[in-house]
């Protein structure tokens, strides 16, 4: 494995994806848009993972949406590579506010390519205002240590 071959934090959870043509763009490597979707995926099969699905959210009546996201590019990622997308739980005030980490990997060589933080607020499903997170969410959502 290369020199940084390490995830951030001890046992992320990760899901991976196999790069596809429609993920390249006309400079031969993954659109910076496609980044985001890469990370919407692994988010919610994190969301999953931690045991609330959307009819958990229905009945709550709140749901996370993003405000602000910080993205590091560091190597481009090709057509055929196999990535790994970790997510985690890097921050929450018990409140309204989260922060999401993600780092994503190339599996073939363990280096990380990108890096990339967002900060999800609480809203309520049916009227779309920012709230108070429920207790599920407190308590799934807990942030985990970093090295």
């Amino acid at each position: 494995m290369a020199r940084n071959s390490r995830w951030d934090i001890d046992v992320p959870f990760y899901i991976e994806i196999d790069v596809a043509a429609d993920d390249i763009d006309r400079l031969d490597h993954v659109n910076n848009s496609v980044y985001v979707t890469y990370m919407e995926r692994a988010a919610w099969a994190h969301t999953l993972a931690l045991g609330l699905d959307w009819d958990a959210y229905i009945a709550l009546d709140a749901a996370c949406v993003v405000r602000r996201h910080e993205l590091d590019y560091l190597i481009a990622a090709r057509l055929g590579d196999r990535l790994q997308v970790a997510t985690w739980i890097g921050e929450n005030d018990g409140r309204v506010s989260m922060w999401r980490c993600f780092q994503i990997r190339r599996a073939a060589d363990g280096r990380t390519i990108f890096r990339a933080r967002t900060q999800y607020v609480t809203v309520g499903l049916s009227n779309g205002r920012p709230r108070r997170m429920p207790a599920p969410f407190v308590e799934a959502y807990a942030p985990v240590g970093h090295r």
